[in-house]
């Protein structure tokens, strides 16, 4: 079986936030991680890309670590990047977000993906 490609949208170089813990778990399971912020630091190693329609493969899996009202802009792009899976982290989901990104045909998880790939954020 190929790689598995994740987007860790919101990813951080500040060791302290899971959007920074995220890329380590993923990295440690063995996937390819595409940190997407619009900050050029990098982040374990990896250049992040500015948006998730800059990845230039197939995503099976996109991860989502944004306030809620930063997380609505986003939901067009993933939803046209046609990704495998959705995960809404805690504190990433709301009403509005979960309703938003069901309109534009995106089965949102609303849970941790970092416990979901078997890592203790």
């Amino acid at each position: 079986m190929s790689q598995r490609v994740v987007a860790v949208i919101g990813a951080s170089s500040d060791p302290s936030k899971y959007g920074h813990k995220a890329v380590r778990a993923y990295l440690r399971q063995g996937w390819r991680v595409y940190p997407v912020t619009p900050k050029p630091d990098p982040i374990h190693g990896l250049a992040p890309v500015a948006s998730i329609s800059a990845i230039p493969e197939h995503v099976h899996r996109a991860t989502i670590y944004l306030p809620p009202e930063l997380g609505l802009r986003v939901l067009p792009e993933i939803a046209a990047k046609r990704v495998d899976e959705f995960f809404v982290n805690p504190g990433a989901e709301s009403d509005e977000l979960l309703e938003a990104a069901r309109a534009l045909g995106l089965e949102p998880i609303v849970a941790c993906s970092i416990v979901d790939i078997g890592e203790r954020p």
